[in-house]
């Protein structure tokens, strides 16, 4: 049995905030300032970083990280008020963008205000608190600044729960993107869930790819670190357009029926840690934007991408966003668009499975179309820096005219058409 799923969230693009990058001011206010340029460029959903106090003992860099979280039911005074949030929230849904919070039910800072009230609630190896454990049960040393949560306290899971239905409560927010889900047991996901759609029914993303179980106790989506990993290769020329179809295979064969992933080629954690969007695609970048956009997930906007983001953003320092021209607003407003109009493309039971089209190249050429309700789109790319002349034969049910997405043109799509590819290039093309 699926969790329960909002009605918005299948035909949905995210939007990754990170607060402290993301304006001048570096807070919620300077967000909301930018909410109507984020509906216009074709956001759904608005994803706040961290948005709590951020702990000081133990502290990574100058400002720590907002993933050291030391007061789950307060705002970080840097960001504003919790009126100030209540501000952004209100603004976002009048300009129907959903909002969630990323929350981080793992682990605290080590001064939290938890661990300072309730010992009990934190693991302990041999009678001391402890850096999180990882999968396998092993301390992750790298996470100095950070405190382990014991789920085997039953206090502590009803407190979670009350603290994640407070904000839902207290500031109407739309859902949570959760860190590290698959550290907390899924079995508390399965008691959480009904207590959250209790208050009102949450979209929930699970950073995490490992567990096929989490669609069916709480989350809607998950995260596609392997889809994220197999397009770097092939921008890298490790892998090639092959490699997709080994992916979407071992995906299909892996998560029930209907699940869906969050695809990105950019996020914080990429962004500061491993590189720009530049840095880690190159030439490649917009063909995998393209490909997160139409694959069977949901796609990630990273804060700074449709201004084609060159900088990578300091993690526990504030490095704000140099927004210039907004340079890639077109690009993505216009996958964006199409996203919203196309059922074809929308995520898991709602949209079209991929189906791949037969070509001549399909070492270097990934070409599919998906369709549902007579929507239907054709998607081509030339994943290699090779210039390809490819023959593509589609199955007659999805030869006919469409609009080319990226152009003024039209295609008349036959049972057997060649075409002429630059290296990287995309074609999409939409029936409607």
């Amino acid at each position: 049995m699926r969790p329960a799923e909002p009605d918005w969230a299948p035909q949905s693009v995210l939007y990754e905030c990170n607060v402290r990058q993301f304006s001048p001011q570096g807070n919620f206010a300077g967000v909301q300032e930018q909410l109507p340029r984020l509906k216009a460029l074709g956001v759904d959903i608005l994803w706040l970083m961290p948005i709590h106090p951020i702990g000081k003992e133990r502290r990574k860099g100058a400002l720590g990280s907002p993933y050291s979280v030391q007061d789950y039911r307060a705002v970080n005074p840097d960001f504003g008020t919790l009126n100030d949030l209540k501000k952004l929230v209100q603004a976002a849904h009048e300009q129907k963008i959903k909002l969630i919070l990323d929350w981080v039910p793992n682990h605290t800072s080590w001064d939290a205000v938890w661990k300072q009230k309730h010992p009990e609630y934190y693991s302990k190896i041999n009678g001391d608190f402890t850096v999180p454990l990882n999968e396998h049960g092993v301390p992750i040393e790298d996470w100095s600044d950070v405190c382990d949560l014991d789920y085997g306290n039953p206090d502590l899971r009803r407190a979670m729960i009350e603290t994640m239905q407070y904000w839902i409560r207290e500031c109407d927010i739309d859902g949570y993107r959760v860190d590290m889900a698959g550290l907390v047991p899924n079995d508390f996901w399965a008691e959480a869930r009904p207590a959250l759609d209790s208050v009102k029914t949450v979209f929930m993303l699970a950073e995490w790819q490992d567990e096929p179980d989490h669609f069916k106790s709480c989350f809607n989506a998950n995260y596609g670190w392997k889809w994220k990993d197999v397009t770097k290769d092939i921008g890298a020329g490790r892998q090639n357009a092959l490699a997709l179809d080994t992916l979407l295979r071992f995906l299909n064969n892996t998560y029930p029926e209907g699940y869906y992933q969050l695809y990105f080629t950019q996020n914080h954690d990429e962004n500061s840690h491993n590189g720009t969007e530049a840095e880690l695609y190159g030439a490649a970048a917009d063909a995998f934007n393209v490909l997160a956009f139409t694959w069977q997930g949901v796609p990630l906007i990273y804060n700074g991408q449709e201004d084609g983001l060159a900088q990578r953003l300091g993690f526990f320092e504030r490095t704000p966003i140099r927004w210039k021209k907004y340079a890639k607003q077109d690009f993505f407003a216009r996958l964006c668009s199409l996203r919203h109009s196309n059922r074809a493309l929308w995520a898991g039971k709602a949209g079209g499975a991929v189906q791949k089209i037969p070509n001549d190249a399909e070492d270097r050429v990934y070409a599919f179309t998906r369709e549902k309700d007579g929507d239907r789109v054709v998607v081509v790319l030339n994943l290699s820096k090779e210039r390809t002349t490819v023959t593509l034969r589609p199955g007659s049910a999805s030869t006919g005219p469409y609009a080319n997405v990226f152009g003024r043109s039209t295609l008349q799509l036959t049972r057997e058409i060649t075409l002429n590819l630059k290296p990287w290039e995309y074609m999409v093309f939409s029936n409607k």
